[in-house]
């Protein structure tokens, strides 16, 4: 299923999309649960006001999970995840513009599959189902300052540019994400084709990992990796990240 977070009377609302009409949550908290008989409360589509669908305390990123991109980086794969977190204020979504800082002369895109948490996520054992604490999962782009991360070293200035984490414009609850197609065009180009069973930690791995660092909350948002393929973008470009069974989410690129 479909989950879109909106504004409607300037109260916030997750809900669902069926004939033209949204079918809010009963209550603003996350649920999959969903009434849509035609005495369910529901708005026209007009009357509300989309946002992007997520809003997270922290976006935790995974570098390096897909063995040929770390390679066309001159990296080796990690032997644990490689963690590092991206600003939340970086978050736009599907439609609204990549914009290049100043800083940089070498950004790059970065398509990858996001995981979307539902509950407090503390600490997972080999006992706890990972999966039970997914809500769904979003398209993602980790666009990237190269030259800035190359500079650095450490990630946290190329990654959290305004901006810099394009979501698409809905949450995916229901979803086998075990082997999808990941792939990102650049005006119509394909410049990364690659699937989700070709990470070195896949996703269940990643969470369980993650919740022994630290602490998700409902709404925080896991970006997984990308293929290999990674290229500069510029002004003018539109940049598109399609994942088998999500769709599309496009940007496009400006100064």
């Amino acid at each position: 299923m479909r989950i879109y977070r909106f504004l409607h009377e300037n109260k916030e609302y997750f809900g669902a999309i069926k004939e033209g009409r949204v079918y809010p949550f009963p209550k603003s908290e996350i649920s999959k649960d969903f009434d849509f008989s035609p005495s369910a409360q529901n708005l026209d589509i007009v009357c509300v006001n989309f946002l992007s669908p997520v809003s997270p305390s922290k976006i935790v990123c995974v570098g390096r999970n897909y063995a040929e991109h770390a390679a066309e980086l001159g990296n080796e794969v990690p032997k644990t995840p490689l963690l590092f977190l991206k600003a939340p204020s970086a978050l736009i979504t599907d439609g609204d513009s990549i914009i290049i800082p100043e800083q940089s002369r070498q950004v790059e895109h970065e398509g990858e599959l996001g995981i979307v948490i539902s509950r407090e996520c503390r600490k997972l054992t080999e006992n706890d189902d990972p999966f039970d604490f997914v809500f769904g999962y979003i398209c993602l782009n980790d666009v990237t300052a190269r030259d800035l991360q190359r500079q650095d070293v450490q990630f946290t200035r190329a990654k959290s540019f305004d901006t810099f984490c394009p979501v698409g414009a809905f949450i995916e609850t229901d979803l086998d994400v075990s082997d999808l197609l990941v792939q990102t065009r650049v005006n119509g180009v394909i410049k990364q084709d690659g699937r989700t069973s070709q990470m070195v930690f896949p996703v269940d791995f990643l969470i369980r990992y993650i919740s022994n660092q630290m602490t998700l909350y409902p709404g925080d948002l896991i970006a997984t990796g990308t293929p290999s393929g990674v290229s500069k973008l510029n002004e003018g470009d539109v940049c598109e990240v399609e994942i088998e069974g999500i769709g599309i989410l496009s940007n496009p690129v400006s100064k």
